[in-house]
């Protein structure tokens, strides 16, 4: 029984199990079913399939399911299940897969689960569970999966968790561990994906872990783990994310840690790590987030870190940094956030920092930099929070800082500035405590601030001078407008003319758009993506026709839901990858993209709908084939021909195909055969154009032909 994805609603009360002795699989997952789990589902005795995930099934799990003795997989994650998970699931024995993820569930986990030794997927994670786990757990020996994250346990974890060799995935993050790192990961070579941040977890580092091949993520932030980093983590050449901030790590970084060359992310922030930046960081070009502070690294920062092109977040500060601010850095075109400060640089700040167009924080506070502030800084229009205060920048700030709206909070206290305060609200509302202790700055609105003279006759001026330009620039541009207006409207009449379409009000426009209102309207327009609505499905997800309150009538892409909590944080990656090449498209034969929502619950993709049907189904329709005339007919072979890239390695004969079936009015396939058949003894070249075009229409005049 596969139901799942349907937008079924109600509950399970009125069914009667009793009357599916034989049922092996209920796929039920991805609904809007409600209630309780019918305490009479045991009645399904040779049931191995049970999927109920992503639903709002509520209350508690029923003890009967212990009688399902044939049950292989029972997923129920993402409902709202409460209390206590029953001891009698401990005589499943058959079970492989067991999924309880995001409920409400309570309590500790039943000893009986040692009894459940076929089980290769455990996933508890998002839930209230507490206590210690039961020592039978280490009966469980061939366990791939192995999830038990953001609840409240506590006690140790199980030593012989990989004893079977087979672990891949081990979450145990956002509980209250404590003891050591289980022994036998160290030699548990499969794992792929482990987390064990959030914890108190206390082991030698080094000692604990050794070689992944096959390790893609780990987490180890916010324990108590010591000692120093080995050079064996450069052995796990997959590794593409290595968090291990707030503990007690000593020495220094290693140097082979630049053969991770596959590493988007590495954070090693608030430990003791001394010595310097290790040079070989260069060969991290994948590397997005490199976040050190809060550490006792000293020397300078290698020239090297501008090689790292695709870096999102450098994050230095806090250490015992000196020398200056090499202006490479400015070559790190997608860092939004850059914190130097709490360090010893010096020199001034470089200009090449104006570069940086998609910064949105810079923090360079409390070093011993001198000079003045850039005039480029002042141009990055993404700019949304600065801090140079504690250092030793003179001269006025720069005018550039005038026009820079998107500055939301600053802070230039305790240096030797001088000069009006920019006339942008961030500097005019900025507290005193953040302008305090400067040289000379003054501000006409600032309250507290010492005023600055009365505007002089060259800026009046000047300011007369811009109104007039300005005026003269929108005149021209207005004009310019007009222009080109009037000779659209020219070139149009020429062109086909198509009945337009009657106009209504665009929800997605970006004037009236508003995120709330249209996912809510979207979700009530298709009953929570009632099967109704849905035109049509594929593989990763169901295609609804939605009509808005507005009457603007759209199609909605819902993608499936993952289930897995863990595999959601790597496929978001993938939707985000998606939605960035359908913004990218512009294209008239593609149809419109409006946009996209990624919710907790739903991930979907708006886009125009089209109604018309494709070219097949407009000829082999009479009515329509009519109205298709001539004109219309060659509008649509130009188009194709604008759509294809026009070169030696172009489909001519895909091209070819569609003219003639314009043409005749129907799939040339006969004639195509004909042609590969042709002899001179056949006769074929006797066939007039006449004779084989659409016979619906009237023989084209001298414009279409």
């Amino acid at each position: 029984m596969d139901l799942a994805n349907y937008g079924i609603r109600g509950n399970l009360h009125h069914l009667n199990f009793s009357s599916f002795p034989h049922l092996q699989i209920i796929d039920l997952s991805n609904n809007s079913l409600n209630g309780t789990l019918p305490k009479s589902i045991c009645y399904l005795s040779r049931l191995s399939f049970l999927y109920l995930s992503f639903n709002h099934f509520s209350g508690v799990i029923p003890p009967e399911i212990g009688l399902l003795k044939n049950l292989k997989h029972l997923r129920s994650s993402k409902n709202h299940f409460i209390g206590f998970i029953p001891s009698s699931i401990g005589n499943l024995t058959k079970l492989e897969m067991l999924y309880l993820s995001m409920n409400e569930l309570y309590g500790p986990i039943p000893s009986s689960f040692g009894n459940l030794k076929s089980l290769v997927h455990l996933c508890l994670l998002k839930n209230k569970l507490n206590g210690s786990l039961p020592l039978e757990l280490e009966n469980l020996t061939h366990l791939q999966t192995f999830q038990l994250a953001e609840n409240n346990f506590s006690g140790h974890l199980p030593q012989n968790v990989c004893l079977g060799g087979s672990l891949t995935k081990f979450t145990a993050y956002d509980n209250n561990f404590i003891g050591s790192v289980p022994r036998t990961l160290k030699n548990c070579s499969t794992l792929s994906r482990l987390r064990l941040d959030g914890n108190k977890l206390s082991s030698n580092i080094s000692e604990a872990f050794g070689v992944y091949p096959s390790l893609v993520y780990m987490d180890l932030s916010n324990n108590k783990l010591y000692g120093e980093l080995s050079s064996q983590w450069s052995l796990s050449h997959n590794l593409t994310s290595l968090k291990i901030s707030m503990n007690n790590l000593s020495g220094s970084i290693p140097i082979e840690i630049g053969n991770l060359t596959k590493l988007e992310m590495l954070d090693l922030s608030s430990n003791h790590l001394t010595g310097e930046i290790p040079v070989s960081l260069e060969s991290l070009t994948l590397l997005l987030v490199l976040d050190l502070h809060g550490n006792k690294i000293s020397g300078e920062i290698p020239i090297e870190v501008g090689k790292l092109s695709k870096l999102t977040r450098l994050d230095l500060g806090a250490n015992h940094i000196s020398g200056k601010i090499p202006g490479e850095i400015g070559d790190c075109r997608q860092l939004w956030n850059l914190n130097l400060s709490k360090n010893m640089l010096n020199t001034n700040i470089p200009s090449n920092l104006g570069n940086l167009h998609s910064l949105v924080y810079l923090d360079l506070s409390y070093n011993r930099l001198n000079g003045e502030i850039p005039s480029l800084i002042g141009n990055l229009q993404s700019l949304e929070g600065m801090n140079l205060s504690h250092n030793n920048l003179s001269g006025p700030i720069p005018p550039s800082f005038n026009d820079r709206v998107s500055l939301r909070s600053i802070d230039i206290c305790s240096n030797q500035l001088v000069g009006p305060l920019p006339k942008i609200k961030a500097f005019q509302n900025a507290s005193l405590e953040e302008l305090r202790d400067n040289k000379n700055l003054c501000s006409i609105n600032h309250i507290g601030m010492r005023p600055c003279s009365s505007i002089g006759k060259k800026e009046r001026i000047s300011r007369k001078l811009t109104l007039t330009l300005t005026l003269s620039l929108i005149f021209i541009a207005l004009l310019l407008l007009v222009i080109t207006c009037i000779l659209f409207l020219t070139k149009r009449k020429r062109n086909i003319s198509i009945q337009p379409r009657e106009p209504s009000r665009n929800s997605f426009s970006v004037r009236s758009f508003n995120g709330k209102i249209a996912y809510q309207n979207i979700i009530t327009a298709t009953e929570n993506f009632h099967s109704k609505y849905c035109i049509g499905k594929g593989g990763h997800g169901s295609v609804y026709k939605v009509e808005l309150p507005c009457g603007q009538v759209v199609a909605v892409k819902k993608v499936h839901a993952l289930e897995d909590d863990e595999e959601s944080d790597d496929n978001l990656k993938g939707f985000s990858k998606e939605i960035q090449t359908l913004v990218n498209i512009r294209h008239r034969n593609i149809v419109k993209f409006y946009g996209f929502c990624s919710h907790a619950r739903h991930s979907f993709l708006v886009y125009e709908l089209l109604e018309g049907g494709n070219l097949s189904q407009n000829l082999s329709n009479k009515d329509r084939a009519r109205d298709l005339n001539w004109l219309k007919r060659v509008a649509i072979v130009k188009g194709l021909a604008y759509t294809m890239k026009v070169n030696e390695k172009s489909d001519v004969y895909s091209f070819g195909v569609l003219s003639l079936e314009i043409i005749l009015g129907h799939h040339p396939g006969d004639i195509i055969a004909a042609i590969s058949l042709f002899s001179p003894a056949s006769g074929a070249h006797g066939t007039l154009l006449k004779d084989i075009i659409d016979q619906r229409l009237q023989a084209p005049g001298k414009q279409e032909t």
